[in-house]
């Protein structure tokens, strides 16, 4: 479950590029010489993620920074606890605060609302997935934060699995085309099919797909098409999926719901960075 590193490291080259530019004329007000002692703080309770784009934005503004952490990805945060302790040059610290605490509070936000989705389905067997509904640029950042939050992933991008909905349908002509063509084209890939109704699942079922995906299907109609599967096909739920909701959808027996609010819809937790003399 760690990060990619140089996925990380482009990260926080971006965001700090964006941020620094030229370099930070606030921060060079500050004596070069001068050294703080830092903690970062949570004013709300969730789940904490984020730490290595942490370390790297550190790493990159000044090696001299050091951090020492007081929670791990994954743990569970309560309000004004203690997350991060820093030390090192005032100047870079001063430089690196906004982007650390961008980074801790966007994936920690993600976490979090994973793990409240994650709970709300406990008792039943669905898995809560993501969606490529992300940030740009920070696509598996969020994919990992899900998986903090106790979430799985849905594929990465375009690439690494094959998912046919309803525009690819119509221009190949149909759901057994669109399939033949891409067992053809891609032999060997995952294939989803997205269906609409239950006609379109039984000619998913007829085509041998690898899963099905229910597009805004009713409670009824997804207790239809789990029965009409009878554990043929992996099902997995999507369109209009809430935290009001998902646990009615995960007592219909699908396998799957994915959740585009997870990253889309995601509110950062609110944390902070107090600065001490050192």
């Amino acid at each position: 479950m760690e990060p990619d590193a140089d996925t990380v490291k482009r990260n926080v080259a971006a965001a700090l590029a964006e941020d620094v530019g030229s370099g930070d004329v606030s921060a060079d007000l500050i004596d070069e010489e001068a050294h703080v002692r830092a903690r970062i703080v949570t004013r709300e309770p969730g789940v904490f993620c984020g730490q290595a784009w942490a370390e790297e934005t550190c790493r990159q503004i000044d090696r001299g920074i050091r951090l020492h952490w007081r929670v791990d990805d994954g743990a569970r945060i309560e309000n004004d606890d203690a997350l991060v302790d820093l030390e090192g040059p005032a100047r870079g610290l001063l430089t690196a605060e906004r982007t650390v605490l961008n980074f801790l509070q966007l994936l920690s936000g993600t976490a979090t609302r994973t793990r409240r989705f994650v709970d709300a389905v406990v008792g039943t067997e669905t898995v809560i997935l993501d969606t490529r509904k992300t940030l740009p640029g920070l696509r598996v950042a969020q994919k990992y934060a899900v998986r903090v939050g106790g979430g799985q992933n849905h594929r990465v991008g375009l690439f690494d699995a094959i998912l046919l909905k309803e525009n690819h349908i119509a221009a190949a002509g149909g759901i057994a085309a669109a399939v033949c063509q891409a067992r053809g084209r891609h032999p060997g890939m995952p294939v989803e099919l997205e269906v609409e109704d239950q006609h379109e699942l039984a000619d998913a079922i007829a085509a041998g797909v690898d899963r099905i995906l229910l597009d805004n299907f009713s409670i009824d109609d997804l207790r239809a098409a789990v029965a009409t599967t009878a554990g043929r096909v992996p099902l997995e739920a999507s369109g209009g999926i809430t935290l009001d909701n998902v646990a009615e959808v995960a007592r219909t027996d699908v396998d799957y719901i994915s959740v585009g609010e997870l990253t889309k819809n995601v509110t950062p937790l609110d944390l902070s960075m107090r600065f001490h003399a050192s």
